[in-house]
């Protein structure tokens, strides 16, 4: 009995987001290594699941069970613009490839299956291409469905046609919680109700499920049973969804491109709101200065939302603009067009029609946040992140509005050196002096000491100031260079608190910042 479900090959690279870490940061692949969101494991390699970490662990516990475990922070950009080369490699062989997230690529079966001589051949030659041009190790799985092929890639498995029910039923139900999908609540309920299988749930009746979980529990159910996710009949999205634009001088950066994404997925979820639809199927074309036409199709497990669609469109950037030599386009990006490839039933994705006055005040704020980008670009509103590092400088890092808002560095991460953190940072660190009560300017010794005790600071060429206590200095790691750090109270009224850095290779020490 067919499920409803098309038939769907889904190539899967394991531990993508470690996978990618590594390669952005050149970890040798004999490391252990995980990436973590919120202080927790969210995805880890091989060699660090052997010393026992494991998803949702804490940063503390992996450590402990793992002490040379190398710790990155959660970056969607950074999977992206690595895996385009994977997806370009899949598209050498098999029309119709279709991202769902950095790590998973689907595609239709039936017609690539019959070219290269069965779907076993099919899986065989793509592992082959993606370790050849991508350098990566992926696994294929087939099976009825998007959710079922994704379960049947994590497993390695070919599912007969017609058997996806039954492949699926001894599965437990914490599956049905992918990545994007957010059931968690879903899932522990079932399991609270004694449904620890996507059989035990896929046996119930409809209408108990419908009863008893609503609309969302009624598309895990479909799924649960093996039968698509939605139902068959979708409506053809009107060809005036299509949203287009043309930029002049054309787009080369990230950074902009990331902007114009934001304000052409507001017009693009506009649109699709005024016919009662929502994307699932998003495509993003592009045509570069010298012609060169660029395109790829994002698939969704749920429908998408205005920063859904922007996200998909900067992610795709990063991995035309950043991506290998061979595949980054010759020449800026002068058209951009923003295709619904697939649409289904709207559904509410605001909160509500009336906020409260702090939502509105909140909304005005942005909006005027928006319109200030527009006439100064991406880069003239900015909102500070707490980020990873030893110097005060490397700890703040300034995201232009609208970007997300997550540390590039673990902040929690060992940091050793790192000090309190200044009240006041510097962008361009003025220069000090530093003497002796001899009136001799200090040095660093072989030994890492200062040769005497400080005794005058002198900051930018201004007066000199008395030093009523001092600590340090301590030796911390810069990048590739050792510094050399220090800790000064000037005399006055009110009293300053400097801290003072200088690298072993330079003369002159700077002024880091300021203690309030």
């Amino acid at each position: 009995m067919s499920s409803g479900a098309p038939r769907t090959l889904v190539l899967w690279c394991p531990d993508w987001p470690v996978v990618a870490a590594c390669a952005a940061e050149s970890v040798p692949p004999d490391r252990p290594a995980a990436v973590f969101s919120g202080n927790r494991v969210v995805a880890c390699s091989a060699l660090a699941r052997a010393d026992g970490v494991r998803r949702g662990m804490r940063r503390r516990d992996a450590q402990s069970r793992c002490p040379e475990l190398v710790v990155f922070g959660v970056e969607p950009e950074r999977d992206a613009r690595f895996f385009e080369e994977v997806a370009v490699a899949v598209e050498e062989l098999v029309v119709g490839v279709e991202v769902v997230r950095p790590g998973i690529v689907a595609m239709p079966v039936t017609g690539a299956a019959g070219y290269f001589g069965g779907e076993a051949r099919l899986a065989e030659l793509l592992v082959d291409q993606v370790a050849a041009r991508a350098g990566v190790e992926c696994q294929v799985g087939i099976a009825d469905g998007l959710f079922a092929a994704t379960l049947a890639a994590h497993r390695a498995a070919l599912v007969e046609p017609g058997a996806t029910a039954a492949f699926l039923a001894p599965l437990d139900i914490r599956v049905l919680d992918q990545p994007g999908a957010d059931r968690a609540d879903l899932v522990d309920l079932l399991r609270r109700l004694g449904l620890r299988t996507l059989g035990a749930f896929a046996a119930l009746t409809t209408r108990e499920v419908l009863s008893r979980f609503g609309a969302d529990g009624e598309i895990a159910h479909r799924l649960a049973a093996g039968r698509s996710e939605r139902p068959p009949v979708r409506r053809r999205p009107p060809p005036e969804l299509t949203v287009t634009k043309e930029f002049d001088p054309p787009l080369d950066r990230v950074d902009v491109a990331a902007f114009m994404a934001k304000t052409m997925a507001a017009g693009f979820q506009a649109g699709l709101t005024a016919w009662g639809l929502a994307c699932t199927r998003l495509g993003v074309h592009a045509r570069t200065g010298n012609g060169q036409e660029m395109s790829r199709i994002w698939r969704c497990a749920e429908p998408l939302d205005e920063q859904g669609v922007a996200d998909r469109v900067r992610w795709q950037f990063e991995g035309w603009l950043k991506g290998t030599p061979e595949s980054r386009p010759t020449a800026g990006v002068v058209q951009l067009r923003l295709v619904p490839e697939e649409t289904v039933e709207g559904r509410s994705l605001q909160l509500g029609l009336v906020g409260t006055e702090q939502q509105l005040a909140d909304e005005r704020a942005a909006q005027a946040m928006v319109h200030v980008q527009g006439l100064l670009g991406p880069e003239a509103v900015v909102t500070p992140v707490l980020d990873g590092g030893r110097g005060p400088a490397e700890r703040v890092r300034l995201v232009p509005w609208g970007e997300r808002r997550v540390p590039a560095r673990l902040p929690e991460a060992r940091w050793d050196g790192r000090l309190p953190m200044p009240a006041t940072v510097f962008p361009e660190p003025p220069p000090a002096r530093v003497f002796d009560p001899s009136g001799t300017e200090l040095r660093i010794t072989e030994r890492y000491q200062l040769s005497g005790p400080p005794a005058a600071v002198v900051v930018n060429g201004g007066p000199a100031h008395t030093v009523r206590d001092w600590a340090g200095p301590w030796r911390a790691r810069h990048g590739r260079s050792d510094r050399m750090r220090l800790q000064v109270v000037l005399d006055g009224k009110p009293a300053r608190a400097l801290l003072l850095a200088r690298a072993l290779d330079h003369p002159m020490w700077t002024v880091e910042g300021e203690y309030g």
